[in-house]
């Protein structure tokens, strides 16, 4: 008798299923402990919760979910168009970035073609590029974080795609401005780079990335961004896309239709501007960030320095620290599946979260 899962592709069937943040709920009910004194800090959500901006314009469209959303997203789009100086038809909306990142790989990559990606970058990319049939070339990193150089090296005759997240998720890495330039300059043309900024908000002002200045001389850029970390909209899912207004015809050829729902669209209008929301943010981040290095420290546990919402610290077996973690009540991520088998992910979270976890760090180091 058939058995129907081998009518499916192939290079399907060899794709490992993205893994998630574990719920609290979830914890709760396996460990039969209290959700309400559960910590998670495993998905890099923004603990100051949503935008109170977005809040009100949920609350305002709450009457309109009867109706299909605006399949073409058009105030979202002209208030990113103005926010940042582009054309309206520069810009793609996405479930999520992770809806724009797999259009890309639908609209310029196919069973003849290869993307290229780093050791240790985001799942999606290599997902992204399975699930199309394309060859995923995984390029050796460097102290953790994108080699460009190795990156160059590895782009073949026919590849078509090159997928870099700076800040680099899991491991908070990030390349300057001036480096992704002279990689720009050396690509070639007929190779998209899918630039991934999705922490991008988190950085210092002097660090914050030139790429939208490069869209006009490069056609063979796409900037991807999110409204699911600084702006606190994970839960809604909505993400986007700049890029010349060919690229994005091309995108927008495999989008779903109403792939961004109703609440989405304007609460992800509403945060846009949110500029106090964002300095609360960054501003947050940056004390939880010493706090969490700080306690590190006096633990003797070793980190990469992030420029993201998160840390990599290594713990030896970090398998084994996650589960008695959770006995705590805290949630982090391992990165195993990263090529990381040392390592547990820990999001930033309010300084009583990050307190929680570090005491349960200790306590679990001593069990």
């Amino acid at each position: 008798m058939t058995n129907v899962c081998d009518l499916a592709p192939d290079y399907i069937r060899a794709i490992a299923p993205y893994q998630p943040g574990k719920p609290i709920d979830e914890l709760a009910r396996e460990l039969g402990l209290d959700a309400s004194r559960i910590v998670k800090l495993a998905s890099n959500e923004n603990p100051l919760g949503a935008s109170p901006k977005a809040l009100i314009a949920i609350d305002a469209a709450m009457d309109t979910i009867a109706r299909y959303p605006d399949g073409s997203g058009f105030d979202l789009k002209a208030a990113l168009a103005d926010k940042f100086n582009v054309d309206a038809a520069q810009v793609v909306l996405g479930n999520g970035s992770n809806d724009v990142l797999e259009m890309a790989a639908r609209a310029f990559l196919s069973s003849a073609t290869s993307a290229v990606f780093s050791e240790h970058a985001f799942a999606v990319y290599p997902l992204a590029t399975l699930a199309v049939g394309a060859t995923g070339i995984t390029a050796p990193a460097k102290d953790y974080g994108h080699d460009l150089a190795a990156m160059l090296a590895a782009i073949r005759a026919d590849t078509r795609m090159v997928f870099i997240a700076n800040p680099n998720n899991p491991t908070g890495t990030l390349l300057s401005n001036a480096d992704m330039l002279a990689f720009l300059e050396q690509v070639p043309s007929q190779v998209i780079v899918v630039l991934d900024e999705a922490y991008g908000e988190y950085l210092p002002q002097e660090l914050q990335s030139d790429a939208l200045i490069w869209l006009a001389r490069f056609p063979n850029l796409i900037v991807t961004r999110t409204f699911s970390k600084a702006y606190g909209l994970a839960g809604l899912r909505v993400g986007y896309a700049l890029a010349s207004a060919a690229v994005a015809d091309m995108l927008n050829r495999v989008r779903q239709p109403f792939n961004v729902n109703s609440l989405a669209l304007v609460a992800a209008t509403a945060a846009l501007n949110d500029d106090e929301f964002i300095a609360r943010s960054y501003a947050l981040n940056q004390l939880g960030m010493r706090q969490l290095t700080q306690g590190l420290h006096l633990l003797n546990i070793d980190y990469i320095p992030s420029y993201a919402n998160f840390l990599a610290i290594r713990i030896g077996n970090a398998t084994a620290m996650y589960r008695r973690l959770l006995e705590h009540g805290v949630i982090v991520r391992p990165i195993g599946n990263y090529g990381m088998p040392e390592y547990l992910r820990v999001s930033i979270g309010l300084a009583a979260e990050n307190n929680q976890f570090l005491q349960a760090l200790e306590d679990a180091i001593k069990d």
